[in-house]
């Protein structure tokens, strides 16, 4: 059986290692390895007559920091087959060390992995930056940053920021939600007596600066106002304006009154869309986004569920029905992905009487009739044919014609229903949105109107006095345009 006892060197000079520990190196009669030789404790005891074993080659060996630490513990491993052996790190082995987390992830009945200790560089750091850590922080590794693991109202400390190709990542990161002059603070050999401390904007961190495998980055916590993209920033805004202190107008919301609103928006993020303005998008997206803050602020309030149960449940639910994404599920094509979707939603859902007993009541008719097309479709209740389609639109306008002849205003009504529905049947065989299409056809009837107006007035013409054949040569021009 091996053993591999990890000693933690501190940051600072020979005279603030633990004695204990000073003498179990010195009186060791085992290998001693060092991650680096770049620690001026290492030098210092090697002159005090310490033998180390250095594995900065293993650096030169690969060209990527997970590499060279699995390198090292591999080494660690083999050589510890046969004898025991000490492992020095600079600090304290329990932070910021990978090799050493890698080491007891590998331990096994054959390994036997002792911890001993060594002051963290925490300590020196947070005094250098006069930070105080109970407000809360976060460590991160630079040379692992991912952005949505960052809580930016935290101190934030990244270590492992060896050299600048590493920082102008770590830039990289950061500017993603920080604006590009927001103050960065570099230490290098924090409670060392080389120890620089450094405030720099954010674009010029990976500029005339010499890292090292010192050196720390310090991102002081940022206020809400820099924040005001992150989700946590928008959820405490929809909660105070529902809070003892918020809005009238927000607090006397319920599910029923944001109704209308959330159709009004979701109908302005079409229009966006046929501008093709990405700006315009964005802006009534955040406004859809809202209503479903307010109505999971207004559930969270009454204590039946959160925004976090919203996102739960609809990050499940894309799990679950993507199996050809997130599970062993082969897929040929977009139809199959359809399938198994719709495939799945009947296992989640109990065994109804009728195919028609779930329909969605709230929907306006145009897409409550392709609702009901769709489902009775799925059961083989469906022209197989366009022309029969086609001649069926042709059969309920006769008898809307017939109808509105014969003087009955009821049975008319119900034809031009029938006429719609016919309609609406075409349009989904088609795969044609009848909603939207008709969105888009009053949209282009509006700007087409308003073109008529705009070149009567520039003719000195009133539109209340025109003729409709005039008004009809001022819409044909308006097409032409």
């Amino acid at each position: 059986m091996g053993k591999i006892t990890v000693i933690g060197l501190g940051v600072g000079t020979i005279n603030e290692i633990p004695l204990g520990v000073y003498r179990q190196l010195k009186q060791a009669n085992q290998k001693i390895f060092t991650r680096t030789i770049e620690h001026p404790v290492v030098k210092e005891l090697a002159q005090e007559g310490i033998e180390f074993e250095f594995m900065d080659d293993i650096y030169e060996s690969h060209d990527q920091f997970e590499m060279v630490y699995q390198g090292i513990v591999d080494e660690l491993i083999k050589v510890s087959q046969n004898e025991d052996i000490i492992y020095t790190v600079p600090g304290h082995p329990m932070v910021a060390e990978k090799t050493v987390q890698l080491l007891l992830e590998s331990k096994s009945e054959k390994i036997e992995i002792d911890i001993l200790g060594g002051q963290s560089f925490l300590d020196a750091l947070f005094t250098a930056v006069e930070a105080d850590p109970i407000e809360g922080f976060q460590l991160l590794d630079g040379t692992n940053l991912q952005r949505h693991t960052i809580q930016y109202r935290q101190h934030l400390l990244i270590g492992q920021v060896y050299d600048g190709m590493v920082a102008a990542d770590v830039k990289i990161t950061l500017m993603e939600d920080l604006p590009y002059d927001y103050p960065i603070t570099i230490v290098q050999a924090a409670g060392t007596e080389q120890q620089k401390v450094q405030t720099v904007p954010l674009y010029e961190l990976d500029r005339d600066f010499e890292f090292s495998n010192l050196t720390t980055l310090y991102v002081k916590p940022a206020d809400d106002a820099v924040l005001h993209h992150q989700f946590s920033v928008l959820r405490d805004v929809v909660a105070t304006l529902r809070g003892p202190y918020g809005c009238p107008w927000d607090k006397k919301q319920t599910h029923e009154s944001l109704r209308k609103y959330l159709i009004e928006e979701a109908y302005e993020v079409i229009e966006a869309i046929d501008e093709e303005d990405d700006d315009h998008i964005a802006e009534e997206l955040g406004d859809v986004l809202l209503q479903v803050m307010l109505h999971s602020q207004i559930a969270e309030d009454s204590g039946f569920f959160t925004v976090d149960d919203v996102i739960r449940s609809i990050t499940d639910k894309m799990i679950e029905r993507h199996p050809h994404v997130f599970g062993d599920i082969d897929v040929a094509s977009a139809d199959e992905v359809t399938a198994n979707w719709e495939e799945i939603k009947q296992k989640d859902r109990p065994k109804l009487d009728s195919v028609l007993e779930d329909l969605n009541e709230s929907l306006p008719r145009l897409l409550f009739a392709q609702e009901i097309q769709k489902k009775v479709s799925k059961v083989g209740f469906d022209w197989n044919e366009p022309q029969l389609m086609f001649d069926k639109v042709k059969e309920e306008i006769k008898e809307f014609e017939a109808e509105l002849s014969n003087g009955s205003l009821d049975e008319a009504e119900m034809e031009f229903g029938d006429l719609l529905f016919s309609l609406v049947n075409a349009a989904r065989f088609y795969k044609i949105d009848p909603e939207l299409a008709l969105h888009r056809t009053c949209h282009k009837f509006i700007q087409r109107f308003k073109k008529v107006e705009q070149m009567m007035v520039e003719d000195q013409k009133l539109i209340t006095e025109a003729s409709l054949e005039e008004m009809d040569q001022y819409w044909e021009k308006a097409k032409q345009l």
